[in-house]
């Protein structure tokens, strides 16, 4: 142990002050830990100040993870869950001593366990925490396979939604129960890290899947390609889908039912040179119910938008790239309209969430069933609000226009990058000015940001040139403080956790409706919707960084100032 004065006298050093000492000394003793633990658990200090000082007083020397190849039999002498529980890594075996990574050796009952189950002397090296966590994600991802996937037992807690007419798995052949087990664990895991897709990828001589969690691929395992065809094979019957046809891309979807819960996976089957790749796109319904209000926009979008469905009649249109939550933006604004008074009709495709007391149709290309037939067929229904899930055509414009004319409330997206492009993108079209001027009552334009981890959120500095950039030219730069996440294992070591919205809504009055009439361009529409009020998607943006939740980074990501 390092003698007491000479910890109190380096915190003092690092401008800690007494009280301060004390409170962390007594926070040590009541979570029986060291106070070096304490010091790295709370941020108080950086990590390398910490090593660096356990290193000069125990004699035990810190090193650098970065760029080690570790052979895999080091490892597998502990368990993964021992390895990830105590928060070490071990790095090599020579003999019948084990050098193990640690960032507390004071832990003298992890020391004593590694041994007995090693049988060997341990040898310890000082590495900070963030490094080791860093160290043990890289590693298990690479490692990670068939055998650790089976034996966890979360795969036993999910249950397949079945129709009654779909054949089990067992009746098409795949009864393997290792490999029905591995692809449910696959999906719990997708569910637990939040992700949004799960990516089957098969390659030369094994395939990998990758989970999309908040917008970015992270790879979860690898593994040799003789258990892919089972896999396939497994996803493809309880999507439905023809296990026999491997030379045509196939769509389908099933239901799962995990704690009472009900997720919708859309499945995605592709032929590639070296089998077929999947993408399952994860759907959960519970998103779509939480109202307007509850989507995470910042207030004043949020109000122009609500105002603009108050409308009896009109088109409402969404834009943004793929994957900035259009139909996610469009399936709450839509439940919050879905009353028993109402009669709700939607075409899509594909159909994303299934949404009682809505009509929804599948266009279906091959059988003639486009856009523009199924809302065609759909206005004979008496609908008063209409959902069109892409104006991809200029004859689907066309007839969505005349739809919101003719007394219908009609919601739809568009690929644009603004607000005002929307305008002249239907303009593109064919679709005639003064019916887009008459018919179109609001554009919203959104992306999404991730947003910073709170587990391991800290002030960063930015330079204030850079700040000085992107600031409004009355902006105190002396008052801002910029935030990031340091990374943890809360948030895979990205220091971003989850994702918010950025909107800019434009509202078509009068003047809006003369410009489209007389054919402006869509900068000088934007120019005129700033000049009345409306808050661009980079001010939006950048009012998320200015408050704490977003970075400076994403908010360029997303958008630009001009």
């Amino acid at each position: 142990m390092i003698d007491k004065g000479v910890v109190l006298g380096w915190m003092k050093n690092m401008a800690i002050s007494g009280e301060e000492c004390d409170r962390l000394e007594q926070t040590a003793q009541k979570h029986g830990a060291s106070i070096f633990q304490v010091l790295l658990d709370e941020k108080i200090l950086p990590e390398e100040e910490v090593m660096d000082f356990l290193s000069l007083q125990l004699e035990i020397p810190v090193l650098n993870l970065r760029g080690m190849q570790f052979a895999a039999e080091t490892s597998e002498l502990l368990s993964r869950k021992f390895i990830e529980q105590h928060k070490i890594f071990p790095i090599a075996r020579i003999g019948k001593l084990i050098t193990v990574a640690t960032s507390d050796p004071f832990k003298l009952g992890t020391y004593d366990d590694i041994k007995q189950l090693t049988g060997c002397d341990v040898n310890w090296v000082l590495v900070s925490p963030s490094k080791i966590l860093a160290a043990l994600e890289e590693h298990f991802s690479e490692t990670k396979g068939f055998g650790e996937f089976i034996a966890e037992e979360d795969a036993d807690s999910v249950e397949l939604v079945r129709d009654e007419d779909a054949p089990s798995v067992g009746e098409s052949g795949v009864d393997d129960a290792p490999v029905i087990k591995m692809v449910n664990l696959i999906l719990v895991k997708a569910l637990k890290s939040r992700a949004s897709d799960i990516h089957f990828e098969p390659y030369e001589k094994e395939f990998r899947v990758r989970y999309r969690i908040d917008g970015s691929l992270k790879e979860s395992f690898s593994h040799s390609l003789e258990l892919y065809p089972a896999i396939v094979a497994c996803t493809k019957i309880i999507s439905q889908l023809d296990i026999t046809e491997k030379r045509t891309p196939q769509d389908g979807r099933f239901r799962l039912l995990l704690k009472d819960k009900q997720i919708d996976f859309r499945v995605s089957v592709l032929p590639t040179y070296f089998g077929e790749k999947m993408v399952l796109r994860v759907l959960d319904r519970s998103g779509i119910r939480a109202g307007l209000d509850k989507l995470g926009f910042t207030e004043k979008p949020t109000r122009a938008l609500a105002e603009a469905i108050k409308k009896p009649y009109g088109m409402i249109l969404v834009t943004g790239p793929t994957g900035s939550g259009k139909s996610t933006t469009l399936y709450s604004i839509m439940n919050s309209l879905n009353t028993p008074q109402k009669n709700l009709m939607t075409v899509e495709d594909p159909v994303e969430y299934q949404v009682e007391g809505i009509t929804q149709t599948q266009v279906l290309s091959e059988i003639g069933l486009t856009f523009a037939s199924g809302l065609r067929a759909l206005l004979r229904q008496s609908p008063d609000i209409v959902l069109v899930g892409e104006i991809r055509d200029g004859e689907t414009a066309d007839i969505a226009v005349k739809a919101a004319l003719t007394g219908h409330l009609v919601f739809s997206t568009l690929h644009t990058n603004s607000a005002a492009g929307a305008m002249t993108r239907l303009m593109d079209m064919g679709v005639e000015p003064f019916l887009i001027a008459s018919s179109v009552v609001c554009v919203a334009a959104q992306r999404l940001l991730r947003k910073i981890c709170p587990h391991c959120k800290a002030p960063v500095t930015i330079p204030t040139e850079a700040l000085r950039r992107c600031m409004p030219p009355d902006s105190e730069l002396a008052k801002i403080t910029p935030y990031k996440g340091a990374g943890c294992i809360k948030c895979n070591m990205t220091g971003y956790f989850g994702r918010t919205g950025a909107s800019e809504v434009l509202l078509v009055d009068s003047e809006i409706r003369e410009l489209v009439i007389q054919k402006k361009s869509s900068n000088v529409i934007h120019q005129v919707a700033v000049g009345k009020g409306m808050e661009t998607l980079f001010e939006n943006a950048l009012s998320l960084f200015l408050s704490g939740v977003t970075t400076l980074e994403e908010v360029l990501r997303v958008s630009s100032r001009e």
